[in-house]
């Protein structure tokens, strides 16, 4: 994996360990020559993760909708920067643009990226290795709903282990590293 995409809040959250987590992700990141790929926003999670790859030396390329300029604020210190018309253009972008995606603790929108992702990987679109950085298990209750849509019989445990949710930046991306090897799409479609 040379570049990850990174879903994270617009907000920082009510507890410092997010930030702190994700300023950990982004050291480890640019320590492994790994590209980040986000938003573009210089505030909240999204602007912490940017100025830590960035402070230890990586490259940051930053995707985002015209419209959202104002109320997201550009990120002035990027690698590289991509302007879409619509937030699908940007999704879809930021997707072709990495070989993974780690979610941070977020809102709706980090929610509605990692599950779409999660979607486009059981149906096949992408073998793409998906993770969340459980900051203060805050992944839990999603990871629980996922295994209870299987015990329900709404989707295979395929489907559930699409996603890698881990404590440590470091052994969630050693855990992607290891499923991008053995990820096979015929076993991840829905009942």
């Amino acid at each position: 994996m040379k570049k990850i995409c990174v879903f994270a809040g617009s907000n920082a959250g009510a507890s410092p360990e997010f930030e702190q987590g994700a300023a950990q992700l982004g050291q480890i990141l640019a320590k492994q020559k790994i590209e980040l790929v986000y938003g573009g926003s210089k505030i909240g999670l999204m602007g912490r993760i940017a100025d830590s790859v960035l402070q230890y030396g990586g490259k940051v390329t930053g995707v985002m909708p015209t419209n959202l300029f104002s109320k997201e604020k550009v990120h002035p210190l990027l690698t590289e920067f991509h302007e879409t018309e619509t937030m699908h253009e940007r999704k879809a972008l930021m997707s072709d643009l990495a070989d993974g995606y780690i979610a941070l603790p977020g809102g709706i929108g980090t929610f509605e990226e990692l599950l779409e992702v999660m979607c486009w990987a059981q149906i096949g679109i992408h073998k793409k290795p998906i993770g969340a950085l459980n900051v203060l298990n805050y992944y839990d209750p999603l990871n629980d709903l996922l295994k209870k849509a299987a015990q329900a019989g709404f989707m295979p445990q395929a489907n559930v282990d699409l996603l890698i949710v881990e404590k440590k930046p470091e052994i969630l991306l050693e855990r992607m590293f290891n499923q991008s090897k053995d990820i096979r799409p015929d076993e991840m479609v829905d009942l």
